[in-house]
């Protein structure tokens, strides 16, 4: 036990290695989700696309038979995603089957994989499976990803950790790419206050006693 755990690497998330992938975050889709309220889930993924905006992270987001009952990409993260890159398949579940995905996740030229999407245990746990089969370090936002029930989430990230990812919540990315406070306090700080209600409190709070 004691040699496993000096093997162990801590694989930090750097803003110059990351990319992030939206996978199936489709407006229809997005009615399947039960593991998270609509309103959380929403928030969540909000939160990840400003990440990204934040830290200029490359993106490609992916989406299924859109012109179908899955729906379109979420209307908030179109608005939200800093010129992402948009492949739209026809067919492929596991979106790593897609040439032209896996192309353009290749063209970023990082090796840190953010992934987040719909459904966890099939549209997320596919790539991430294969993206570390092909060498990718990867990072599931697990709050900004939504299943059918808790069951099928709890599962899907056993075996996703299992062949080696790391699950995260955006705040923890968020974290782990800024790393120190002084690097870009007020970008950090309006994330906060754009998506954490109780850190909006927080600050007001702090700016009141600082006035009295």
């Amino acid at each position: 036990m004691e040699t496993e755990r000096a093997k162990a690497k801590y694989d930090r998330l750097n803003k110059d290695e990351a990319a992030l992938l939206i996978i199936d975050h489709q407006s229809g889709l997005f009615q399947l989700v039960h593991d998270h309220s609509p309103v959380d889930l929403e928030q969540n993924v909000c939160a990840l696309a400003d990440i990204a905006k934040l830290f200029k992270l490359p993106t490609v987001a992916t989406t299924s038979k859109e012109d179908g009952p899955n729906g379109p990409l979420m209307p908030v993260l179109r608005e939200r995603l800093p010129n992402p890159k948009i492949v739209r398949r026809e067919g492929e579940i596991n979106a790593w089957d897609n040439a032209e995905f896996v192309k353009a996740v290749k063209k970023t030229n990082r090796k840190q994989l953010i992934v987040a999407g719909i459904t966890t245990d099939v549209c997320v746990a596919f790539v991430t499976l294969s993206a570390l089969e092909a060498g990718y370090k990867v990072y599931v936002v697990t709050d900004a990803s939504g299943s059918l029930c808790i069951g099928s989430t709890a599962g899907a990230l056993a075996r996703m950790v299992h062949a080696g990812a790391c699950p995260m919540s955006w705040f923890a990315v968020a974290s782990e790419l800024m790393r120190d406070w002084r690097e870009d306090e007020p970008g950090f700080k309006k994330l906060m206050v754009d998506h954490v209600p109780n850190y909006k409190h927080l600050i007001d709070s702090y700016k009141a006693n600082k006035e009295d």
